[in-house]
């Protein structure tokens, strides 16, 4: 059943609008109240946003399932919400900024949180700017991979 869910959740995740409500650029601008918690850095080590360790890495947090992150350790609705395979969209991603404790609770998880901060505004505009600088979904990279010829032996 989890499996079904995490199947589902990652099919509405990747059906997503490609353009979002928020400002990508806006975004970066306000991510500068995350950056004492948050950074922003690929797996090759490419920065976009140099910032703390306090909090998970946010590279390529939108498509991703929550709580995730290897290495971090997460409260307990997010662990919830990982083990439910909930995947991240923009939409929630900014509900879940303006409100941590409040977004677990009202989607059915634990609502205790590691993250106590509230981004008051521009919660669309930072979940923009994740989503920018993700890498490219998976199921888009299977389908190219599937397009190339086979390779013979």
């Amino acid at each position: 059943m989890k499996i079904l869910f995490a199947v589902a959740a990652a099919t509405l995740a990747l059906s997503a609008p490609a353009f979002a409500a928020g400002d990508a650029a806006k975004g970066e601008k306000s991510f500068k109240k995350c950056k004492a918690c948050h950074m922003v850095v690929s797996p090759e080590g490419e920065t976009f946003f140099k910032g703390g360790k306090t909090g998970p890495n946010l590279y390529g947090v939108v498509g991703r399932v929550a709580g995730s992150t290897e290495g971090f350790k997460y409260g307990s609705g997010l662990k919830g919400a990982a083990e439910a395979g909930f995947v991240w969209t923009e939409e929630a991603l900014a509900a879940y900024v303006a409100d941590p404790k409040a977004w677990l609770k009202d989607n059915g998880y634990d609502a205790k949180s590691k993250m106590s901060f509230k981004l008051k505004k521009g919660g669309d505009d930072v979940a923009a700017y994740l989503a920018s600088v993700a890498p490219a979904p998976a199921m888009e990279e299977a389908a190219t991979e599937e397009e190339a010829p086979a390779a013979t032996e």
